[in-house]
């Protein structure tokens, strides 16, 4: 899979109105997956930020969310899911590395057949710059990523 920078639901109604609550309160929607069964819809998100996000912050997601939701599927039971990133989520897009910035990163590269890991510097919609521990800077095009990860194990070296 290739790191191709996109808005992933852009156009779609519901994701901006979704997307636009989170951001009310200080968060950032980077996943949103809707299935139906049998009459039913479920709704799965995550939500991240700079600082951490905890059970309480999704909840407060949730509950804002919970009466668009219910008016976009009107009659239909709803299961709604919000968590946080997690310590080694696998990042699913491009345009997810700029929630990112200051977190330990690991990228499977294409190019080299190995990984490279760091402190996630900067993002843009080319592609993003580590910090090794050794300080050196690594430039990697989203082309040359196969697969990318968060990784707490990797130090912080310093501000973004």
């Amino acid at each position: 899979m290739r790191y191709t920078p996109r808005q992933a639901a852009a156009g779609d109604p519901l994701y901006e109105t979704l997307e636009g609550v989170a951001r009310s309160l200080g968060m950032a929607l980077v996943e949103l997956t809707l299935s139906r069964h049998k009459g039913s819809v479920q709704v799965r998100g995550v939500v991240c930020r700079k600082a951490a996000v905890g059970v309480n912050d999704c909840s407060r997601v949730h509950h804002a969310m919970l009466p668009l939701l219910e008016q976009a599927f009107p009659g239909q039971d709803l299961y709604v899911e919000l968590s946080s990133p997690g310590i080694d989520r696998v990042i699913k897009d491009g345009r997810e590395f700029v929630h990112y910035l200051g977190r330990g990163v690991r990228c499977y590269r294409t190019d080299i057949s190995d990984w490279t890991g760091g402190v996630l510097r900067s993002a843009d919609e080319n592609g993003i710059v580590l910090k090794g521990k050794d300080g050196s800077m690594t430039a990697l095009t989203y082309e040359c990523i196969a697969k990318a990860k968060l990784d707490d194990t990797i130090e912080n070296m310093g501000e973004v």
